[in-house]
């Protein structure tokens, strides 16, 4: 089977995808991946290229210098990548399309096209900032694109009941989401001794990310944030006393990172699913999440929750003046990472993929809508 992918190269979804890609790709499937946003890294080149050469004949890739449809030059996202994915589509003998941006799930190609919604802009703002958006021809662009994407596809999926919801409610129209949660592949983690440290990883520049919130943070032990530090020609910020900003770091560093820390701290106020998180509590990190509904979903009781720079004070305190709750908080969070496995990720794809590709070949299939 072969499957036309679509992702972008600024964070999780670019992980989301390198998961999904491999794990189809050793199944036997082809695969022809198509990045857009940013210019891959050195890192995201060297991984196209080692994946082309471990699965020569079954893997191909491209890069488009097309903005995502969330990014402020969005008037290009569309008509620009369009008319390139459906020439790769064919070109590529694609049965499917899934796209990692709600847009192309209106792609007028008759394959099965599937989205998955990683995070959405209104749902974002609601979490993020005190009022609505203002009105703005980006904001409207964006609308458009993105209820003609989820409109337009054969399935949505959603990494969370929380996401799959926050899609209805904000897009009333479109059918139920699947929710099918991530999932990721990382070695058991060393027995070696841990520094005394909390970690945390995000575009400090994103809002949902929230790590101003470590400003406030009265902590006994380094806090460290792994991630960009800037968004375009600002300055970099000073850190606030005993936070140090590592920068952006490549996959295996980051995970290096992880397995020498005790704690990983989400401090999101917006996250529909959270991939760092999971990787480090699979690298044995204890994961203390801010409590907000989507972190509640995915953690359940593996991850010791806080609502305030306070209570996260106060929960770092007693971490570390009590080894053995730590150790029991490490237990419980690899514990709950290890039921998002990879193989039961892919496993779900893989039954809704064939569902549709079932379905296009019965003839039961509405075709595609004309450009």
């Amino acid at each position: 089977m072969r499957v036309l992918i679509t992702t972008d190269t600024v964070g999780g979804v670019w992980t989301f995808t390198q998961e999904l890609a491999g794990q189809l790709l050793s199944r036997g499937w082809f695969i022809h991946l198509v990045s857009l946003g940013r210019e891959p890294s050195p890192s995201q080149q060297g991984w196209f290229e080692d994946t082309a050469s471990q699965y020569t004949g079954r893997f191909s890739w491209a890069a488009l210098d097309v903005p995502l449809e969330w990014m402020e030059d969005n008037e290009r996202a569309w008509p620009e990548a369009a008319p390139a994915l459906i020439r790769m589509a064919h070109e590529s003998g694609a049965d499917l399309l899934h796209s990692n941006q709600f847009c192309f799930g209106a792609l007028p190609i008759n394959i099965p096209r599937i989205v998955t919604a990683h995070s959405d802009v209104l749902s974002w703002a609601r979490a993020c900032r005190p009022v609505s958006l203002d009105d703005s021809p980006w904001l409207r662009r964006y609308l458009e694109l993105v209820r003609s994407g989820l409109s337009q596809a054969h399935a949505v999926v959603a990494p969370t009941n929380w996401m799959a919801n926050s899609l209805l409610d904000d897009y009333p129209r479109i059918k139920r989401p699947f929710v099918i949660s991530n999932g990721r592949t990382i070695p058991q983690p060393d027995a070696a001794p841990r520094r005394l440290q909390a970690i945390t990883a995000g575009r400090l520049w994103d809002e949902a990310k929230n790590v101003a919130m470590l400003a406030e943070v009265h902590s006994p032990i380094p806090l460290l944030v792994a991630g960009d530090v800037q968004s375009g020609p600002e300055k970099k910020n000073a850190p606030p006393a005993g936070v140090t900003f590592l920068g952006s770091l490549a996959s295996e560093e980051l995970l290096r990172v992880f397995r020498e820390s005790a704690m990983y701290l989400c401090t999101s106020r917006y996250e529909p699913f959270g991939l760092a998180p999971l990787e480090a509590a699979l690298c044995g990190c204890a994961v203390l999440a801010n409590d907000i509904p989507s972190l509640r979903e995915v953690w359940q009781d593996g991850a010791l929750y806080f609502d305030n720079a306070d209570s996260l004070s106060s929960l770092l305190n007693r971490l570390c003046s009590e080894p053995d709750e730590l150790a029991r908080a490490q237990r419980q969070s690899l514990d709950r990472a290890r039921t998002f496995t990879a193989a039961r990720m892919v496993a779900a794809y893989e039954q809704l993929f064939h569902h549709w590709m079932t379905r296009m070949e019965d003839g039961r299939l509405c075709p595609a809508v004309s450009a």
